[in-house]
């Protein structure tokens, strides 16, 4: 009985390791010999920059004079001063004062019930004047002035309706910073990567370009208004194709974010992101869920077969293995989305950030009604 059970744990530990070289080999290798286009420029483009905010006076003092120095290109900011009751009003209306491509949309809070980021949303593609329009938040900062130009260089194809950018926070001092940014590493190699085989599954809201004639054929976020969360990631997953999706990857149309501070700040913004990945179409579901289920297996059975001394030999060449082929896509994955210095800890952040999702995946068995803001 003891040898069969240290057999079938070998033979799981094998299993798990493939299922991982598949994902890292195969679907994640299509980013790091992505090659990227050539700028041209197309300065004709029209665009509209929509930025949704809540209470987010300081925020938006600091940040829309970077997104009002962008070149090359004729552009609105469209604001959707969401029931703010900070200085939200006071501050636009100087920006206003001072840009005349500045569009505010006031939305007031309804008496008798909520409305979330979709509402807000919504409100500002209908104002917005342009086709392409590009999403961002109001705690988000371009990496340079030519962000927008070469967000819609990607439109210059006609079959393009949806550009997906790169979001990464800032870096700072600490574990819990460095946990963040591989977090959100882990997550752009992988949307980025499937985007590549013609199978896009999510972007992220704060860098997210998409066609305004594509919401409304897809009828906005009709489908899964009911939840707080998806107004990206969602609507790419149920508007995406093989062929419309395009990415971005150049370091100067990077969007950067503050990263949360402590370890609750950032567990309560992750606890508002539950929930959209039920709604992902199945094919998705299965393919990530393969994915997350093989890794968190593989250490599982990785520690199991070393507590009970199970060919240590075999499994210890499995472990090189896999960490020879992550440190290979991982570093030059990271070179491109500049964030390299965390090589150096990804064996302990790889570990951790399974870990932390199925801790996250149990708390979401018993997570309460969650809303924006």
């Amino acid at each position: 009985m003891e040898a069969y059970l240290h057999y079938s744990l070998l033979i799981l530990l094998q299993i798990a390791f493939v299922v991982q070289l598949y994902y890292l080999w195969v679907v994640q290798h299509r980013f790091i010999t992505y090659k990227i286009p050539q700028v041209v420029y197309a300065s004709h483009q029209k665009v509209s920059v929509i930025i949704c905010a809540r209470n987010e006076a300081y925020n938006l003092e600091r940040n829309l004079p970077f997104i009002f120095n962008q070149k090359g290109i004729d552009y609105e900011v469209v604001v959707v001063n969401d029931c703010s009751s900070d200085q939200s009003e006071e501050v636009l209306r100087m920006f206003q004062a001072q840009y005349p491509n500045l569009k505010v949309v006031v939305k007031e809070e309804h008496p008798r019930f909520k409305t979330g980021k979709k509402f807000a949303v919504t409100l500002g593609i209908k104002a917005a004047s342009h086709e392409i329009l590009v999403f961002t938040d109001a705690d988000c900062k371009p990496s340079s002035d030519y962000w927008l130009v070469n967000i819609c260089e990607h439109y210059l194809h006609p079959q393009t309706e949806i550009v997906l950018g790169f979001s990464p926070y800032e870096k700072k001092a600490g574990f819990l910073n460095k946990l963040i940014r591989y977090e959100t590493f882990q997550t752009a190699l992988n949307y980025f990567s499937f985007s590549l085989s013609g199978d896009a599954y999510m972007g992220v809201g704060r860098n997210l370009s998409y066609k305004k004639s594509l919401f409304f054929k897809g009828k906005g976020f009709a489908a899964h208004m009911h939840i707080p969360s998806g107004d990206d990631d969602l609507f790419v997953n149920q508007n995406a194709t093989a062929t419309n999706t395009a990415i971005e990857i150049r370091p100067e149309t990077f969007m950067l974010s503050e990263p949360k501070l402590t370890w609750l700040s950032y567990w309560n913004q992750k606890i508002r992101h539950l929930g959209a990945g039920k709604l992902y179409k199945a094919s998705h579901q299965k393919s990530l869920s393969m994915q997350a289920i093989s890794a968190i297996s593989f250490y599982a059975f990785l520690i199991a077969c070393y507590i009970l001394q199970i060919e240590v030999l075999i499994i210890s060449i499995l472990v090189f293995l896999r960490f020879l082929a992550q440190i290979f896509i991982f570093y030059k994955a990271m070179f491109r989305l500049q964030s390299k210095d965390l090589i150096y800890w990804a064996l302990i952040l790889d570990f951790v950030y399974y870990l932390y999702l199925i801790i996250l995946s149990i708390r979401g068995l018993f997570r309460k009604k969650i809303v924006w803001k």
